[in-house]
């Protein structure tokens, strides 16, 4: 498995999307740089210009914009939330953190997840509850047997409507669903095959491809 993160920024679409960066940490609170306004520092729960912090650690924040979830470090760029969910972009940066890996927001069929880049993975991989949350079809899919650590599993191969993440869209992608919860969506090469992909250091850039 091969994990990657930092998602950085890719056009945005005709529906205005934020810029949004952490600046710092005052206390309990993330200071947040939102386009071209001052820094200000929120709590979880409050809200600027149209940002609202869902939760702060040491050197993170979870915000919601238009009902997307980013997670926001000290230290990285901007990310771009809260854009058109047609989004049509074509590239997108990704970069290593220092634990090797990455998690982050983007959407499936419009419906929040949380998500890792997995190069290893054939497919897009679901665990049945958060399959459940996104009310995905999943048992109208075909049903496959899977080899786990525990042994042979139930599962369910199905097409997405649609996968985003950042400003990026692909459509009709085939995922497995997996009996088992799973503490994230693995975006595995059903996803990562429709971009080129280079790698440079602790970056990896996705293009689309035509």
């Amino acid at each position: 498995m091969v994990a990657l993160g930092g998602l950085l920024l890719a056009t945005a679409g005709a529906v205005h999307a934020q810029s949004v960066a952490l600046a710092g940490m005052l206390g309990s609170k993330a200071l947040l740089v939102v386009d071209a306004h001052p820094p200000r520092a929120v709590g979880a729960g409050d809200e600027f210009q149209g940002v609202k912090v869902i939760a702060v650690l040491k050197e993170e924040a979870t915000v919601e914009v238009k009902g997307e979830r980013r997670i926001l470090r000290l230290g990285e760029a901007p990310v771009r939330v809260g854009g058109r969910s047609g989004a049509s972009g074509r590239r997108l940066v990704l970069t290593a953190d220092s634990r090797g890996h990455f998690v982050n927001s983007g959407t499936i069929n419009g419906k929040v997840m949380q998500y890792m880049v997995d190069t290893g993975a054939t497919t897009v991989a679901i665990g049945r509850p958060d399959a459940d949350r996104m009310g995905l079809n999943y048992q109208s899919g075909q049903p496959v047997r899977m080899s786990t650590a525990n042994g042979i599993a139930q599962g369910w191969r199905m097409k997405l409507d649609s996968v985003r993440v950042g400003d990026v869209e692909v459509f009709g992608v085939e995922a497995i669903i997996t009996s088992q919860p799973m503490p994230y969506v693995l975006l595995g090469n059903s996803f990562l095959n429709e971009f080129q992909m280079t790698r440079s250091n602790d970056q990896m850039v996705l293009e689309k491809r035509n």
